[in-house]
């Protein structure tokens, strides 16, 4: 199947963020040489902007680069309007299965190792060119309007890492890093659009969770406690008491007993 055939003759765009692109030369030299148009930019953040302002069909994303690397680069990218569909490939020598792993999980739709043979990453853009625009695109939403803040973009990236980490979560100073700020700037956009701290909002993000797992099935307090982060049973049960009024047993034997969610649940 012919990509460009198949998009009415839009010529598909791609974006390559790498910080040597000078090692990658006999790929980029192949890429020139197909019916796409091709940027490359060799700063991370030189690249997320250009992604947020090209908007394009696929971006190639290498993983170890300075002052941003690649996984914090996908989070912004995930939570973009503008970029959150587009297909990326991680094209590095971080070849770990930890790493490979992340950078799946984190959204990428695939994952080639350096060095790479040039015909096997083109084949593999072709694959990932044909699925997207066979995926109709969803247009902007009021939920999601095309012109969102980097703040805003930021704080959604560090949202869903808290969430998605709660039983390990890292120093302030790292979960900044894993969304591309600092802890100052972190704590700020926190203040400002939740009116909160950070370490108040996983504590709340901890406590809602508790009483999911809770009303789900039969984890012991011990086994909730160490899942989602806490300290220990007795820590838990203390910070569950504080925001409830209750303690984990009661909530469970009370919705067990009648199914009075709403009674149970904090007000």
């Amino acid at each position: 199947m012919n990509v460009r055939s198949a998009t009415g003759g839009h010529r598909p765009h791609l974006l390559l963020i790498d910080d040597t692109p000078e090692e990658i030369q006999p790929l980029l030299v192949q890429l020139r040489a197909q019916p796409w148009r091709i940027t490359v930019a060799s700063d991370p953040r030189q690249g997320y902007q250009r992604a947020l302002a090209l908007r394009p069909d696929l971006i190639l994303l290498d993983v170890r680069m300075p002052q941003m690397d690649g996984f914090t680069l996908c989070r912004l990218l995930r939570e973009a309007p503008a970029t959150q569909r587009t297909p990326v490939i991680f094209l590095s020598s971080a070849g770990a299965v930890e790493e490979r792993l992340e950078g799946l999980q984190l959204g990428g739709v695939d994952y080639v190792l350096k060095p790479c043979e040039p015909a096997e990453v083109l084949a593999r853009i072709r694959i990932h060119l044909q699925l997207t625009w066979r995926t109709p695109q969803q247009p902007p939403t009021a939920e999601s309007p095309e012109g969102v803040e980097a703040e805003q973009i930021v704080l959604l990236a560090a949202m869903r890492f808290i969430e998605q980490n709660l039983g390990e979560l890292p120093s302030l100073g790292e979960i900044a890093r894993k969304v591309g700020t600092h802890d100052k700037r972190l704590s700020g956009i926190f203040r400002e659009r939740l009116d909160t701290t950070v370490f108040a909002y996983i504590r709340e993000v901890r406590l809602r969770r508790a009483q999911e797992l809770l009303a789900e099935g039969s984890m012991s307090i011990q086994d909730i406690a160490d899942l989602l982060g806490f300290r220990s049973a007795c820590n838990f049960t203390t910070a569950f008491r504080e925001r409830t009024g209750t303690t984990p047993s009661t909530f469970r034997r009370t919705l067990q007993g009648d199914g009075a969610v709403e009674r149970a649940s904090p007000r």
